[in-house]
């Protein structure tokens, strides 16, 4: 008998449960990395005695997996699913030849990992986040709105949001202390008002988890939104992506101060999650020439409107604006009044010092082939 009680013929499909019960189990992402285990398991390598497994099987797996099609999304699965998979096996095998003695050699050491995907650098669109933020806050269960508000605000992981517990939130002093993170260390993280005001609505208590939604749920209720919304390519995760950018656009924090927030570690990984919009880099290239005519045509650009026929005239109206409507007897005569109404509306703002909502947040459900822009400074025809 061996000194682990492994038989050394034992099949891949067994010698998995072992790792199962003495190695996953220990680990942070022992859910996910038990869907990995069953998916190896049900392949041709479960039936397989471990030491007659070669580098050969492993990079047949690898193909084959990379030829799946995923259930849930009908596209081939990501290769970083399968780059997990093969890490995971390649753990196993090392733990299987140094502790177990089941094999001399690690079969994935030598294959070829699939090509590393481009970082995800999904942003939400203002529109986007106003319509989940709308949606979240009229929904049946109070905790969504409170869920999104702090993902969007403090860049906090999912798992670490539905984890949080009262005895641990300081919402005097606005910090959210996280005993234990993805990456094994504590991490205290600030909250913004809004982000403190966001749990307070739900009812402050002085211990136990804030939260009731399970990993599972939040999910589902994401995805069910999502779909309902019309919006595309957007996961919770993307909320963290959008959170990061933001704290890197404030201008106020560095790459580190940015890294004890979010809880990355690798300030490389913490740069793959930090797409800063182009638009913020804009002013920068004209240094401080031109900054007040810079800071007018910045906001005389093109707005949505729809317009509308009747036998009275014709009406537009300005989307992004309450009740910025203009009419005429015709539509030529009826988008120029709406042109006019539009600029003196901006230039209205900008002398009282108020906020000029950006294009594009309206949340009407308007057909995109409806929709006319208007500029509120078009280029005269000589």
């Amino acid at each position: 008998m061996e000194p682990t009680g492994l038989d050394p013929c034992i099949v891949m499909k067994d010698a998995l449960d072992v790792y199962r019960t003495r190695v996953s189990i220990l680990k942070k992402g022992y859910e996910q990395e038990r869907y990995r285990l069953d998916q190896i398991n049900r392949s041709f390598l479960g039936a397989k005695v471990v030491r007659d497994i070669t580098s050969v099987d492993i990079a047949s797996y690898r193909d084959l997996r990379l030829q799946t099609i995923n259930s849930r999304t009908g596209k081939p699965l990501s290769a970083s699913t399968v780059r997990l998979e093969l890490s995971l096996l390649s753990n196993f095998f090392d733990i299987s030849r140094i502790e177990w003695g089941l094999c001399e050699a690690n079969p994935v050491a030598n294959v070829r990992k699939p090509k590393i995907p481009p970082g995800r650098d999904r942003r939400l669109t203002p529109r986007e986040e106003r319509l989940i933020l709308r949606y979240c806050h009229g929904h049946s269960n109070p905790e969504l709105y409170s869920i999104v508000v702090l993902a969007l605000e403090t860049a906090m992981r999912q798992g670490e949001i539905l984890n949080l517990r009262w005895e641990h939130l300081h919402l005097k002093s606005r910090i959210a202390h996280l005993p234990d993170t993805k990456n094994g260390t504590k991490r205290d993280v600030p909250l913004s008002i809004k982000a403190r005001d966001a749990v307070i609505r739900l009812g402050v208590k002085t211990n136990g988890n804030v939260f009731k939604y399970s990993s599972h749920g939040i999910k589902s209720t994401w995805r069910f939104m999502i779909q309902k919304l019309r919006i595309e390519n957007l996961h919770f995760h993307d909320c963290r992506h959008e959170a990061v950018s933001k704290l890197f656009e404030l201008g106020t924090l560095d790459i580190m101060e940015v890294s004890a927030i979010s809880g990355h570690k690798s300030l490389s990984m913490l740069k793959r999650y930090t797409h800063l919009r182009a638009g913020r880099l804009v002013n920068k290239l004209e240094g401080n020439k031109h900054r007040g005519k810079q800071t007018v045509l910045d906001h005389l650009i093109p707005y949505p409107a729809i317009v509308q026929e009747s036998e009275d005239g014709v009406q537009v109206r300005l989307l992004d604006f309450d009740n910025l409507i203009a009419d005429g007897p015709c539509r030529d005569s009826a988008i120029q009044a709406a042109q006019d109404a539009l600029l003196r509306q901006i230039l209205r703002a900008m002398r009282a010092s108020e906020t000029i909502p950006p294009p594009d947040q309206y949340l009407d459900s308007i057909e995109e082939s409806c929709i006319v822009m208007i500029d509120p400074m078009p280029v005269l025809e000589s």
